[in-house]
């Protein structure tokens, strides 16, 4: 694979490639290069792009459309999809810095797989169900139904783009949405040849838009746009709870999936073998950068200082390099911000009193003069009162908390502000489980780490967010429920309000 041409991208709205007299440069953050221009969408377009959702959802051609209509669109747009996988990949890759080993799976083969299974749903999911009947003693028959919100504002991040924007974009479409979609300003490449594909592939023009722009202009205005029904938001918290404000002015729904700070439970009796690649595993793909990553191993005292000898040994085999290598591990973080950030979270700690029992820089050698590259790092002598073990750093970076006994390890689970994920080490199934139910989290896995299933709900306790993402639960979150009810009585029957009116005259 080699990195594009620098093009110009255009944003997508109505059915219509619409470009502005502002542009955004998007960075490979391997290298620093530009990769593409893209049009920097504002207020006015998201405005543009909210009307032209309004009419092809009130034109009826998606909306009003069956779910199995719908169904069969969506797999030929994931099919075309699939066609073009080698194009998609290469656009994440470029603007995020993802390996290519994780793009063509993670990133793009996820993301694919769970927009067919949004299809499927479509078929499967209960769109009218009968109520029970009305305790009053009248005849009469009343039918729940699911339908669809109308327009659906989805803002997505950077570190997933495609297949977190898909989460929101699969069961809008199914449920019989129109959608705008405000990218990232690092990475709206994929998301924006994803709706090329889809129209080409049959869905009507205007029910996919996307805007790229700012969080501050076209983000904002998404989130607080009177034509939008509901609002979905992948990102940090603090963002998540100023969407949360904007969306409170007109009573949207909202879903919000927003930060973490998992802990990796290691109870005594685990597999330490095993325990060592997964709480690995569990912080470092992506470089950390992933919202569920288990970035605090919580070990037993016991067995401290042999666990860490163990992550730090295997810890070195991890490959950091070029992302278009298949043998490499670990590319780049998303920019000189963020890089910047997280080497400010490590000096900070080790002014607090934590020690550095792996990496803690940059790398240095051939390759790494340019781009926005962390070290993956293991921070040691680590208390859970510290701003490194509270603060979401969003980079490689591990720190590992001793403890006492079982239920001083669920505590410091507990203690956090975030509840995303979580995962627990052990040979006993029955102990895990029972750990399992005292965390407060919205995932918890045992004995693995980042198992998103698309047919479960995936979403957080406290402020990791509102709301779930995948499963039939998503399809809950992008509908509205209408009650009908139908009397069936003819008059014959004496109805609630002959009671009120038979003494009108009274």
């Amino acid at each position: 694979m080699t990195t594009l041409e620098v093009q110009h991208h255009l944003m997508r709205i109505g059915g219509e490639d619409v470009d502005s007299d502002r542009h955004m440069d998007i960075f490979d953050p391997s290298d620093e290069s530009v990769v593409a221009t893209v049009a920097q969408g504002d207020a006015s377009h998201i405005d543009a792009a909210v009307a032209a959702a309004q009419a092809a959802f009130e034109e009826g051609s998606w909306s009003r459309a069956t779910p199995q209509e719908r169904a069969a669109v969506m797999r030929r747009i994931a099919t075309a999809a699939n066609d073009a996988v080698e194009e998609l990949v290469e656009l994440e890759m470029s603007s995020n810095g993802a390996t290519v080993r994780q793009a063509t799976g993670f990133h793009i083969g996820y993301a694919l797989s769970h927009f067919n299974y949004f299809a499927d749903l479509a078929e499967s999911y209960q769109w009218s169900r009968p109520a029970p009947m009305s305790s009053f003693p009248t005849l009469a028959q009343s039918t729940v139904h699911r339908e669809p919100i109308g327009v659906v504002g989805a803002i997505a991040p950077w570190n997933f783009p495609l297949l977190l924007t898909l989460w929101k974009v699969g069961p809008a479409l199914a449920a019989g949405n129109s959608v705008v979609v405000k990218p990232d300003e690092h990475t709206p490449l994929s998301i924006l040849a994803f709706a090329r594909i889809a129209e080409e592939n049959g869905l009507p023009k205007g029910v996919l838009n996307v805007v790229p722009g700012d969080g501050r202009e076209a983000g904002a205005r998404l989130a607080s746009h009177p034509g939008i029904g509901k609002i979905a938001f992948t990102g940090s918290t603090e963002v998540g709870r100023e969407i949360m404000r904007l969306a409170s002015g007109t009573v949207k729904k909202v879903t919000l999936e927003l930060g973490g700070k998992g802990p990796s439970i290691v109870l005594d009796d685990a597999d330490l073998d095993m325990a060592v690649d997964g709480v690995l595993y569990g912080c470092f793909v992506y470089s950390g950068q992933v919202c569920e990553s288990g970035t605090r191993a919580l070990v037993p005292a016991s067995i401290h200082d042999q666990f860490v000898e163990r992550l730090v040994q295997r810890a070195k085999t991890i490959q950091i390099g070029p992302t278009r290598d298949w043998d490499t591990d670990l590319g780049p973080v998303i920019d000189g911000k963020q890089k910047a950030r997280i080497l400010s979270y490590i000096e900070g700690a080790v002014a607090d009193g934590a020690t550095v029992a792996l990496g803690g820089s940059t790398p240095s050698g051939d390759g790494f003069d340019k781009g926005h590259w962390v070290e993956p790092t293991i921070l040691t002598n680590v208390h859970n009162n510290m701003r490194i073990a509270r603060e979401e750093v969003f980079g490689p970076v591990l720190v590992v908390i001793p403890y006492g006994d079982e239920t001083e390890a669920i505590a410091i689970a507990n203690d956090s502000e975030y509840g995303l994920a979580a995962s627990i080490w052990s040979s006993d199934n029955e102990r895990a489980l029972n750990v399992s139910a005292q965390i407060q989290s919205g995932s918890v896995w045992i004995n693995d780490a980042h198992q998103i299933n698309c047919q479960v709900p995936f979403g957080g306790y406290k402020q990791s967010g509102v709301g779930r993402e995948l499963g039939p639960d998503a399809l809950d979150e992008y509908t509205e429920t209408k009650v009908v009810h139908l009397d069936l009585s003819g008059g014959r029957d004496r109805k609630p309000y002959d009671l009120l009116l038979s003494h009108a005259d009274d």
